[in-house]
């Protein structure tokens, strides 16, 4: 039986190889982009995960880069079922065709609820988490409102009003993704509302199991959000607020950008008056976002999806003195700025094949970083 079996009717991929895939993300230096282009070249996270060592080697790094040990991964699993959750691999039948359509989708998914309220129609709503009495209240309205047209609203589960937002789909149908592992509730004080939506509707999170929250992880988290959703709604955010950066997001991944105004001398309507000023849907209410809401090609996004993760076979065949001449092409083309990756293949003249082997050797390494966009950049 094929580890991964694609046809309309159902994309499944088997435990044993599930494993591989949350162990291969797990590993250091492997990011979701990294991820597929690894997949994509070795026809399986397993065939991966013995690549990498010499993968590795050849890209400079000194240390051997050995993935996430067997043993760690099952006590993972292990717990996220004894907690009453599971994993979902992207190019499955129910990995949410929306967020499989962008560049870093995250090749697994952990979660608990019910996972059917992301078939719906799904809109983000983030904001300050230090919101107004005003800004919660309409949020919480809003919501609930979408909810009772048929919306999934998915949020954050931050301060403010990311909570207004759960407190007021909860009836309807509400997903709180995480920045920290599925079970690391924060802020804490939404100990009762996590309760509540675990139980009612669902919770995602990228993070491993038990891992606790840290910078980065909100940027990642916010991707999902906007990934997820056919539009993100902004209520009350500083100009220098991480909803903006939900919003930039969810513009680059090509989904509508709502934003609700507010007084000109309230620093919480800063960022949302910025948005309207450079093109943002000014939203007054849940009719406005309803009646731009537009069509989404869940099917076609379903093949590409599918598509896009089937194994490709083989290891492609590239003789070491080819890769040798491309990686001294290729390291004399990167800078710390961000490079589009057709871009070093046309000004050098390199095969791309050779190319995206040497970038991955450089990921592993820890010299390089790709990023969205295929552009990648050198790290320090």
């Amino acid at each position: 039986m094929e580890l991964l079996r694609v046809t309309k009717e159902i994309a499944t991929i088997d435990l044993k190889e599930k494993m591989a895939w949350l162990r291969l993300t797990r590993t250091e230096n492997v990011g979701p982009v990294t991820f597929y282009r690894l997949l994509e070249t070795y026809g399986s996270a397993s065939n991966a995960i013995d690549a990498l060592p010499e993968l590795a080697r050849r890209g400079g790094r000194a240390k051997p880069l050995r993935a996430a040990p067997v043993e760690e991964i099952e006590r993972e699993y292990q717990s996220l079922q004894e907690f009453g959750g599971d994993i979902l691999c992207a190019g499955e039948t129910h990995y949410p065709a929306a967020l499989a359509a962008i560049d870093d989708a995250p090749p697994v998914l952990t979660y608990a609820g019910d996972f059917n309220l992301l078939k719906k129609v799904c809109i983000g709503v983030v904001g300050s988490r230090n919101a107004s009495l005003n800004g919660r209240k309409f949020t919480e309205k809003m919501a609930h409102e979408l909810g009772a047209s048929g919306v999934t609203i998915v949020s954050g589960l931050a301060r403010g009003i990311d909570t207004a937002a759960h407190a007021g789909s909860l009836e309807t149908g509400t997903v709180a993704v995480l920045g920290g592992g599925l079970d690391i509730i924060y802020p804490p004080e939404n100990k009762g509302l996590y309760a509540k939506i675990r139980e009612q509707g669902l919770i995602i999170a990228e993070s491993p199991f038990g891992q606790q929250p840290f910078a980065q992880s909100f940027p990642r988290r916010n991707r999902i959000i906007s990934g997820l959703s056919r539009g993100v709604v902004i209520v009350e955010a500083t100009l220098r607020s991480g909803s903006l950066i939900t919003a930039r997001m969810a513009g680059e991944q090509g989904r509508d950008v709502f934003a609700v105004p507010g007084h000109p001398l309230d620093p919480r309507a800063e960022g949302p008056n910025a948005l309207i000023r450079d093109g943002a849907l000014l939203t007054r209410n849940a009719a406005d976002i309803l009646e731009s809401l537009s069509a989404f090609p869940e099917e076609s996004l379903q093949d590409v999806a599918r598509q896009a993760y089937e194994p490709r076979g083989a290891r492609l065949k590239i003789d070491d003195q080819t890769l040798d001449r491309t990686r001294m092409e290729v390291l004399s083309c990167l800078s710390h700025a961000p490079i589009a990756i057709d871009e070093i293949i046309r000004s050098a003249v390199l095969a791309p094949a050779a190319v995206q082997i040497v970038i991955l050797e450089l990921e592993l390494a820890g010299r390089a970083q790709r990023l969205p966009g295929q552009r990648v950049s050198l790290i320090d």
